[in-house]
């Protein structure tokens, strides 16, 4: 009798762990699209926020003016060739500050940026959406 409570217990148990085991399953692939899905609307709000057509003149000069150096206002622009250039030159600028050429490399990173800075926000609206954004012009 007592090897058969042991048996009945044992079955108990395996099908308590099955359950379990089917719970988990069924909680993993809510988990699963749940992911899917928050991920699917990310990528439709990154691509709307980056391929709007709508004017990003503001924001590219006052970035090109206080962080241009960084390249932030080419990634704006959608000129990823070009922020990617300042970025690294500007990294290269750090790396080589000891052995004074950084400081020129530096320097002309971010002298280049605040020119753009300042020729994006005296354009007009106009004029800064078909040169920079539709003409897709990359520098100055």
């Amino acid at each position: 009798m007592s090897e058969e409570n042991n048996d009945n217990l044992g079955d108990e148990l395996k099908d308590q762990a099955n359950e379990l085991n089917e719970d988990a399953k069924e909680a993993a692939e809510e988990v699963k699209q749940e992911a899917k899905s928050t991920a699917e609307e990310f990528k439709e709000g990154w691509n709307e926020a980056t391929k709007s057509t709508e004017n990003k003149k503001l924001i590219a000069g006052l970035l090109a003016l206080f962080v241009g150096y960084l390249g932030i206002h080419k990634f704006i622009l959608g000129y990823n060739k070009e922020g990617i250039i300042l970025l690294a030159g500007f990294v290269i600028g750090l790396l080589t500050y000891c052995f004074i050429i950084g400081i020129f490399i530096i320097m002309a990173v971010a002298i280049i940026p605040f020119i753009e800075g300042i020729i994006y926000l005296t354009k007009s609206d106009e004029d800064f959406y078909n040169t920079y954004q539709v003409g897709k012009k990359p520098w100055f």
